[in-house]
């Protein structure tokens, strides 16, 4: 049997979504649940917050970048020892990208192909019965998705969570609890989203700060009670990502290298892969004894000092990658080229294994889903296959010499434009893949 879910969502970003759900995660494992977290859409961070609050690892599902039964799949391991599963979404409940119905990436999609309840976290910061009308109108927009009820944020006072409460309760919507305004319980940002989990200072006691709150405030019996769906008549099958790039893959992780995927890992786990941890900003290098080095993204223009001093990790980098594959994403393609340039304009040497230069001091905003065709044969596949997955970066490219890594597309249009680098057995790109296309190797 699989756990039954529940999606925590809102009609836009910074309604609380993240709090009420690491609280709701927490609380739930303090009764002794087992408690699986997932998160809607492209997210590095937020996983890493979902485990440190339930204890176990969260996954990431996202309907444009993954087919029917990747999702199917990757809920069911979700699922497993597990009595509930709770999903975090993304933006607005509704908001996602051209594509398929179904396959728009919005979290709505999640909550219909799981049959999982939504909670709708509602900051009702000034408004009162107004918030009737939003609650209704989420409740009516799409019949794929039911909503379980409502959990009121940001309340002012006793008087402003009735006129709230009871006109939502009147066009026969429950609402699960109120929380009152508290403005010390929010957690710190940098250009990427949350700080990551790993920095953040007492988490632990924050995070417990946050079940208290959803102990005082929410109905957790009634939460539970509207748990339902999840994966049905689903027989486990292989997770189809793409390949592993070798039998035991040097995988970089620190405070500069963590955008790495729970999916990914667990799929080459599955597939017989062996992962060996190093870490760059501690002066290792990629054991001798794995066959292929996957650099992840992350913040490595926080870092650049210490990386660029850390000789034996460079040194180690460039002698790998003499006679076995080296693929790096985002930080990681960064951290491959000749100069990371940070944000006071400090220039610092890189490994020098790509014709590359980026920088953090002149910044733009680069966001989306991307499609991407292998260019030539290497370690995620073959010339010719094609992946899907995202961007989400601040830094530059300020020169970029050599034969493209892979065609990209967005969700926005088919035209193609060269993306990243390879040189030998070293490739990367600021292209984060999720997945691989159907019907390719």
């Amino acid at each position: 049997m699989s756990a039954p879910g529940l999606l925590v969502a809102a009609v836009r970003s910074g309604a609380g979504k993240t709090t009420v759900t690491l609280g709701l995660m927490r609380a739930l494992a303090r009764r002794g649940l087992h408690v699986c977290g997932v998160k809607c859409g492209p997210d590095y961070i937020d996983p890493a917050f979902h485990a440190a609050a339930t204890g176990r690892d969260s996954l990431n599902l996202d309907s444009w970048t993954m087919e029917p039964e990747l999702l199917a799949q990757l809920a069911l391991r979700a699922s497993e020892d597990a009595d509930i599963v709770v999903a975090e979404g993304a933006m607005g409940l509704f908001d996602g990208a051209p594509g398929a119905p179904g396959q728009t990436g919005a979290s709505a999609d999640i909550a219909a192909h799981l049959g999982w309840p939504t909670l709708l976290v509602m900051d009702v910061s000034g408004q009162a019965q107004s918030a009737a009308a939003i609650a209704r109108g989420v409740a009516l927009h799409d019949a794929r998705v039911k909503l379980a009820g409502v959990l009121l944020n940001r309340v002012g006072s006793e008087r402003h969570r009735r006129l709230a409460q009871e006109a939502i309760e009147a066009v026969g919507i429950k609402v699960f609890g109120a929380l009152p305004r508290d403005g010390g319980i929010a957690l710190p940002e940098r250009h990427l989203g949350l700080v990551q989990a790993g920095e953040t200072r007492e988490l632990a006691s924050l995070l417990d700060r946050l079940a208290d709150r959803i102990d005082a405030h929410v109905d957790l019996d009634a939460l539970l009670a509207a748990a339902a769906g999840g994966p049905r008549g689903v027989a486990r099958g292989p997770l189809d990502v793409p390949r592993p790039p070798g039998g035991r893959i040097a995988v970089a992780r620190d405070e500069a290298f963590s955008f790495f995927y729970p999916h990914l890992c667990r799929a080459w786990r599955e597939a017989g892969a062996k992962i060996a941890f190093f870490s760059p900003l501690a002066d290792q290098a990629p054991p001798e004894d794995c066959d292929a080095c996957w650099l992840p993204g992350g913040y490595p223009e926080l870092h650049a000092g210490r990386l660029a001093a850390a000789g034996s990790f460079l040194e180690g980098l460039r002698r790998f990658a003499a006679t076995r594959p080296v693929h790096g994403e985002c930080g990681g393609y960064m951290t491959l080229g000749r100069t990371l340039t940070d944000a006071e304009g400090r220039v610092h040497a890189m490994a020098g294994l790509l014709d590359l230069a980026t920088s953090f001091a002149q910044r733009k905003l680069n966001l989306g889903y991307r499609r991407a065709r292998l260019s030539s044969d290497c370690a995620l596949g073959a010339a010719g296959d094609e992946l899907a997955g995202h961007e989400f970066h601040y830094a530059t490219i300020v020169s970029e010499k050599g034969p493209p890594f892979a065609a990209v597309t967005d969700a926005y249009s088919q035209e193609e434009r060269p993306a990243g680098l390879r040189e030998g057995l070293v490739t990367g790109s600021f292209f984060h893949a999720m997945t691989k296309k159907k019907g390719r190797r």
